[in-house]
């Protein structure tokens, strides 16, 4: 079946910068997920009854390892994987989250940067296992 197929040829993986503090971590970690999440729906499961009949949302059917960048890294990385586009999907997130208070100034603060001086706090990736290792099959987890 189709969730078979995808467990077997995509992957998908959070890159984060290891040097931010562990909230930041997490919450990277979140938006991240949440992003890749609503871009490709056939990563989760179908909702799941327990014993006694209630019903459970369903998780990813994929794992997602976090793994470790630093801020240098998650730039290169990014320029890397542009060229892949649209083969792979790619979800960003820069360090602007931290200066801004809502969604529309962290798109200025995105649109306004020039993109050398992008400080991402982590990147998504999802797509064919072989695509993804090509980036990411030499980095540790984030532990």
């Amino acid at each position: 079946n189709f969730s078979q197929e995808i467990t077997s040829t995509h992957k998908c993986v959070i890159v984060i910068d290891q040097e931010l503090p562990l909230g930041m971590i997490a919450n990277t970690a979140a938006v991240l997920s949440l992003s890749i999440g609503r871009r490709h729906p056939e990563m989760i499961g179908a909702n799941i009854p327990d014993q006694a009949g209630d019903l459970h949302q369903g998780i990813t059917i994929l794992p997602v390892p976090i793994l470790k960048g630093t801020a240098a890294s998650l730039l290169t990385l990014r320029e890397a994987v542009k060229a892949f586009e649209p083969d792979l999907t790619v979800v960003d997130l820069i360090s602007a989250t931290r200066t801004t208070q809502n969604y529309s100034e962290y798109s200025q603060a995105m649109k306004s940067s020039p993109q050398d001086q992008l400080t991402y706090a982590g990147i998504a990736l999802y797509g064919r296992k072989k695509l993804i290792n090509k980036f990411t099959g030499n980095l540790g987890l984030l532990r």
